[in-house]
């Protein structure tokens, strides 16, 4: 998190700071949240409309958005004078344009670590169920294809000896790799920094320099960095057509890194193994040829789904709002340089 130096901004409210919640919450933190503050909350979840958002910025003290919600620099612009802290409830903040916000002097928080081994989990789920075609397995007992053990039938690869190739490696790349030693897997990862030495020896991780090499050079790539201009179709048609014929491809992050449109045209021409999918560049709505194709295992966002996490999550955005209405600096404050 990018070291905060600028002292913190009285809060400028009367009894009970304003609070929109964006979406629908776990009961307790719902109830939590209504307790201490004038919460306004979503009670059906239903997505806010630009302009319901946009209302709701004008009357709140405190915005709680989540990854849904796109929060760009003319909403800050527009927003009242009342709103002066977005608490965020999630991790990721690209959906927020922090320096609007920094310009505006409202604070910006997220929840940071809450769904590392939540994603990390998942992740795991996918780089398993994908070569070894759990989810062929299950669409053949459910339309009655099976017609008992053969022994050439629905064969996949082992994970043992096999190259995991990590792009990012924050803290879910980290947590990634670390449940990756247990399945025997050769871990190489690409980072915009280096990690210590110490960390790579713990994991079991070699650090590749260049991208492209380590991607040409992977039996299974996935991908744990943020969305960003600079990330936008990181994995681009170049690089899914240097991967290897029996390659697979894993996201848990953001839809926005992979050309969908080339990705799609490998994995029906048999260029690559294949894919697990837990993010799409235009979720809800995705492609339907995503369904049609037998070697994807595709899922609806589910990274960070557990009840635990949750909670946790909604526990860290009220703590933030607390730690600001009696006028300290929230912990999980966030910046235009945060990463």
């Amino acid at each position: 998190m990018t070291v905060v130096t600028d002292p913190p901004q009285a809060p400028r409210f009367t009894g009970k700071p304003r609070v929109v919640v964006t979406r629908k919450l776990l009961p307790g933190v719902e109830a939590r949240l209504s307790e201490l503050f004038d919460a306004q909350l979503n009670a059906d979840d239903t997505p806010m409309s630009r302009d319901a958002l946009a209302t709701a910025m004008q009357e709140a003290d405190v915005l709680v958005p989540t990854v849904t919600d796109r929060i760009d620099s003319a909403m800050i612009a527009g927003a009242g004078e009342r709103l002066q802290l977005i608490a965020n409830f999630g991790a990721g903040i690209e959906h927020i344009d922090l320096g609007e916000a920094r310009a505006r002097k409202i604070i910006v928080t997220n929840t940071p670590a809450v769904f590392t081994d939540d994603t990390a989990d998942l992740t795991m789920a996918l780089i398993i169920s994908v070569p070894r075609r759990l989810a062929e397995g299950v669409r053949i007992l459910q339309t009655g294809g099976w017609h008992g053990w053969g022994p050439s039938g629905l064969l996949g690869h082992r994970l043992g000896g096999k190259v995991l190739a990590i792009v990012g490696m924050g803290r879910i790349g980290q947590a990634v790799a670390h449940r990756a030693r247990a399945f025997g897997l050769n871990v190489v990862y690409h980072n915009r920094h280096r990690l210590p030495t110490a960390l790579e020896n713990m994991l079991g991780a070699r650090y590749e320099p260049d991208l492209d090499t380590m991607i040409a050079g992977a039996d299974i790539l996935t991908l744990h960095c943020p969305a960003s201009a600079d990330s936008h179709h990181l994995l681009n048609a170049a690089r899914i057509a240097s991967l290897r014929p029996d390659a697979y491809v894993i996201n848990t992050a953001r839809g926005d890194l992979i050309d969908e449109e080339a990705l799609i045209a490998a994995l029906a021409e048999g260029r690559i193994g294949g894919a697990g999918l837990d993010v799409f560049a235009d979720e809800p709505a995705i492609d339907p040829r995503w369904l049609s194709l037998p070697n994807v295992v595709a899922l609806p966002h589910l990274g960070s789904a557990t009840i635990e996490g949750r909670e946790t999550a909604g526990e860290r955005v009220i703590a933030n709002i607390r730690f600001w209405t009696d006028g300290h600096r929230p912990p999980d404050q966030v910046l235009e340089g945060w990463a």
